[in-house]
């Protein structure tokens, strides 16, 4: 029996206690409670601080690739946006895979309509862009796991990063299919060591679609630190006519998309009714046919990615919400526990004038004390986590002021929900059966 509150936390008979006195001797009895009892005590912050701690890092973890896709959507053309044959952030595939979704044989944007929508008056840039797979071999090693992107001239102004050797190629280039390319910084120094890259000539095999080709190296990129940079960090970008003509890389699944930056002093609004007016003229589209293409603005791919990661935090909350019912499950078994311990401390108190209440607070108070400590030890593992992320990984993991409050409501929430039953069952105890008790 803990002889502290057995008359510390009630007034005598006809003296209300103020309940600033009530509070603070409460917490009082709480603590001391939960100090001698130190061992269950820390296996229930533990089922607590582990879901808390989950919470947290998924949190970082989110919100440090939002920060990297934000930073990389602020570096490339404002206002900017993309042509596509279909729009890929609302396609749907039957449930059944059955028959060919809508957007299948919708045509390839050519060569001709990227022609004409770079001599719009609204547009101030227009990149052509696709991925495609090749090797590179340089003198006798093949280099493989690169990433290849066949580009128009201007891509830089979309990517976000700048050339620490060399040139970006020009539109001349593009037209005549030159053999050129623009290595990326990091497979540069694998490939070339300490030798200087620019002019060096490389072969490059696009699978069994094209003999070997000799490219020349023109250019060293260095894009902007960010997660996605350091996953791809070995590129290599070719004119999108040479990847085309010389490699034969262009293929149903390497679908071209062109990257458009409005001209200043044009709405976006104006230079997209420009696209679409020229390009549903080119295709021979009439009034009444729905356009064969699509326009992504960069704020669809935002709310996509965004709705995105909010499915996985909320997968990841779920499955933390586990070993929060876990640690609320214990909260109940030591809170139980407690009251049967103390059933004579609670008849000596409710004798000298404890009521209901202020026995059922001071229970309550006690369960909110051990969520409160685990919401604390699961915010330090969250930190912990999250700094080893950042320190070991380039996942740049920061912890949202929000999760901090959503932790240690939530952590306080289980303390209420799984500490009023035996908080009600305290203050429902009989002091004459209580004082009886053995």
């Amino acid at each position: 029996m803990t002889q502290s509150g057995v008359g510390g936390a009630s007034a005598p008979k006809g003296k209300p206690a103020a309940p600033g006195h009530v509070l603070s001797e409460s917490v009082r009895v709480a603590f001391d409670a939960l100090r001698a009892n130190w061992m269950r005590t820390t296996l229930a912050v533990l089922g607590v601080g582990i879901g808390v701690g989950v919470v947290v890092t998924v949190a970082a973890m989110v919100s440090g690739i939002r920060s990297e896709v934000m930073e990389i959507f602020e570096a490339s053309e404002p206002g900017s946006f993309t042509l596509m044959p279909f729009d890929f952030t609302n396609v749907r595939i039957s449930a059944d895979g059955s028959g060919r979704p809508p957007w299948w044989d919708r045509p390839e944007i050519s060569n001709r309509e990227i022609r004409r929508v770079q001599t719009l008056p609204g547009v101030a840039e227009a990149v052509a862009r696709y991925e495609f797979g090749a090797t590179m071999r340089y003198e006798s090693d093949w280099i493989r796991g690169i990433q290849w992107v066949g580009n128009s001239s201007g891509w830089p102004t979309f990517t976000g990063g700048d050339f620490v050797a060399g040139r970006d190629f020009t539109p001349a280039e593009v037209a005549q299919a030159r053999g050129v390319v623009v290595v990326s910084e990091d497979l540069a120094e694998t490939v070339f060591g300490e030798l200087d890259p620019i002019g060096k000539r490389v072969r490059v095999n696009a699978g069994r679609r094209a003999a070997n080709e000799q490219f020349t190296v023109i250019g060293v990129f260095r894009p902007i630190d960010n997660l996605f940079g350091e996953v791809a960090g070995h590129f290599a970008v070719v004119p999108f006519t040479a990847a085309d003509k010389r490699l034969k890389a262009r293929t149903r699944w390497n679908f071209m998309m062109v990257q458009v930056a409005p001209r200043d002093g044009v709405e976006s609004s104006e230079t997209e009714d420009q696209i679409v007016s020229a390009l549903r003229s080119m295709r021979g589209l009439g009034p009444a046919d729905e356009n064969n293409f699509a326009i992504i603005r960069s704020e669809q791919i935002i709310d996509l990615f965004n709705q995105f990661t909010a499915m996985f935090f909320i997968v990841m909350v779920a499955l933390s919400s586990i070993g929060m019912l876990v640690g609320g499950i214990g909260v109940v078994g030591i809170m139980l526990i407690s009251v049967t311990e103390r059933t004579r401390e609670i008849g000596i108190r409710k004798a000298i004038g404890a009521t209901r209440r202020e026995i059922k607070s001071q229970f309550l108070i006690e369960a909110s004390l051990l969520t409160a400590a685990g919401g604390a030890a699961g915010l330090l593992v969250g930190w912990g986590a999250s700094e080893l992320l950042a320190t070991l990984t380039p996942l740049p993991a920061r912890i949202p002021i929000w999760s901090v409050f959503a932790a240690l409501s939530v952590a306080a929430l289980t303390g209420i929900l799984f500490g009023l039953l035996p908080a009600l069952r305290a203050s429902r105890l009989d002091p004459v059966d209580a004082l009886r008790y053995e």
